[in-house]
């Protein structure tokens, strides 16, 4: 599945990802893909880490360019706003499976992930949940590991970029969903 980490830390946010990717019980390493980075970005600094089907990352990118004016990362209500005029063109344009196995109250877009930007970091989950963090966060199939690299590393390092490695190792070492190398963009907060 991936592991994708934001940090904010000394007024820059940072966001990184591992490069594996996996289509059930077959792994393609960054050695074997000329484009495996799991990071997207958007407009002016603005970039979106995505976890999920492999099928997200050219989908979102597409969207990203033909839909553009309807997508705003500022804030929460923002982001909030532009999921949810997207989730009906990810179901009209892009075929988006929308039925989940789960009994939610809401229909699914599926798509979990982070972005950062001036204003900070946000969660964005398959429900149009959006959350704005202070520290750190992660998603993916290694989430749980880069969480604790990064809440010890927090403390003892000065740099957002060197706490989202912590945690992108950690999640490479020990989900094996996840693998190096990693790729990380910073932006400084306005």
């Amino acid at each position: 599945m991936s592991t994708i980490v934001a940090v904010l830390k000394n007024n820059v946010a940072c966001i990184a990802a591992d490069s594996l990717t996996s289509f059930g019980d077959m792994l393609q390493p960054a050695a074997y893909v000329s484009d495996y980075d799991k990071i997207l970005r958007f407009a002016d600094n603005n970039y979106i880490g995505i976890v999920g089907s492999a099928a997200h990352q050219p989908v979102i990118r597409n969207l990203l360019e033909k839909h553009a004016e309807k997508i705003d990362f500022s804030d929460r209500f923002s982001i909030f706003e532009s999921m949810r005029q997207i989730h009906p063109i990810l179901k009209e344009e892009y075929f988006l499976n929308s039925k989940d196995e789960n009994d939610d109250s809401y229909e699914s877009s599926r798509v979990d992930a982070l972005i950062i930007n001036s204003k900070g970091i946000f969660g964005l989950y398959s429900l149009r949940e959006v959350e704005q963090y202070t520290r750190f966060w992660a998603v993916g199939s290694g989430s749980e590991f880069a969480l604790g690299a990064m809440q010890v590393a927090y403390d003892l390092l000065d740099d957002a970029a060197a706490v989202a490695q912590a945690g992108i190792e950690a999640g490479a070492c020990f989900d094996n969903s996840s693998a190096m190398p990693m790729t990380s963009y910073s932006v400084e907060l306005t």
